[in-house]
């Protein structure tokens, strides 16, 4: 397959930002591996043209744009939307946004509810349906943005750090096994010891990238330093939080997105459970802050403080730790957007606090 390069791609100059009134035309693409098939309808809805299919390179790439343009379905009065299907959307959405037009990458699932579940299921009846979907909500399509150059690398290696951890964790669980046999196998245990040390090896060598990508660049080596002062955050938790808030600096949509944000759950009068978290969302970073809450539950006075009170109270060791990692998201979050770090003995001050201080003294 041919490999297409976008380090240096930017948005074409006569590109236009997206506004409703413009919109004539939507575009819904079904991407595989090899190919991906479009399909084009108009507002009020119905099909413009029916689905055609290239091949998912940067050749099939070009030759889509020319199928575009030769139908005069310009960047300007239309939007792309496509599942998010990860790296095999990836070298088509950055292509279109290069070529000026507004990319929508929408999850699969809001998608696939849209329409009934039945009938037939192809790449074309799915292409179509993503741009049905795409012109009857335009409203909710999220606009597919570049990330940074840096950021991409960071992601890329925190999903390879995670898999190495994994394959790691294997090996030692299977050195464990075969130690534990009657029959020793030492060629088997040298084997297992040696990869251990190899991973042991690379996920230093990764750490060590990933702080080297952030420091390189003097904002991310700025919010770093930030998340650094915040108890419980280490290098990784820090990474990731670089990550997702260039998403949202709101923490109460990055913990509804994480899965940690407590929902209420109840229907009529005979339905009804205390408000829980759902749970879904990157379980990377849930697991990392998970463990950032089991540490510093211990350490500093404030959260030493709660847990034990709750504790006493009767409250459940896991929902306390819920919400201790809802309270390290809002602080993240401050920290980001105050440009101030943690400070450890710090109290809010309510205005009407010390106005009574003044007035009695």
């Amino acid at each position: 397959m041919e490999k297409v390069h976008f380090a240096n791609w930017q948005r074409h100059p006569d590109s236009l930002e997206v506004t409703m009134t413009t919109i004539k035309y939507f575009v819904g693409v079904d991407i595989a591996s090899a190919t991906f098939t479009a399909s084009v309808g108009a507002t009020p809805w119905k099909v413009i043209l029916k689905a055609h299919t290239f091949e998912n390179t940067g050749d099939g790439y070009q030759a889509f744009l020319d199928w575009l343009a030769n139908q005069q379905i310009g960047a300007k009065e239309s939007v792309v939307c496509m599942e998010a299907t990860g790296v095999y959307s990836e070298g088509l959405a950055y292509f279109l946004f290069a070529a000026g037009y507004p990319v929508a990458v929408q999850s699969p699932l809001e998608v696939k509810r849209t329409f009934k579940p039945y009938g037939p299921k192809t790449d074309a009846v799915d292409s179509l349906q993503i741009a049905e979907y795409a012109c009857r909500h335009i409203d909710k399509l999220s606009f597919w943005q570049p990330r940074n150059e840096i950021l991409e690398q960071v992601k890329a290696l925190l999903a390879t750090r995670e898999q190495f951890v994994s394959q790691n964790v294997a090996h030692k669980n299977a050195l464990q096994a075969i130690q534990r046999k009657p029959v020793r196998t030492l060629f088997a245990e040298q084997a297992h010891a040696q990869m251990i040390e190899q991973f042991k090896k690379q996920i230093q060598a990764i750490d060590h990238e990933i702080r080297r990508l952030i420091e390189s660049d003097p904002t991310f080596k700025e919010m770093l330093s930030l998340l650094l002062s915040v108890p419980g955050v280490g290098l990784l938790l820090a990474s990731h939080m670089i990550l997702l808030t260039q998403i949202s600096l709101d923490h109460k949509e990055l913990a509804s997105y994480l899965g940690i944000a407590p929902n209420e759950h109840s229907s009529g009068t005979s339905v009804f459970r205390h408000a829980t978290s759902r749970h879904f969302g990157p379980a990377a970073v849930r697991k990392l802050l998970y463990l950032a809450s089991c540490s510093v539950r211990t350490h500093p006075a404030q959260f030493t403080s709660y847990f034990a009170r709750k504790t006493k109270e009767g409250k459940p060791a896991k929902l306390l730790l819920n919400n201790i990692a809802n309270k390290l998201i809002k602080i993240i979050c401050a920290v980001l957007l105050t440009k101030k770090a943690f400070i450890k003995n710090y109290h809010s001050v309510q205005p009407w606090t010390f106005q009574n201080t003044l007035t009695g003294s």
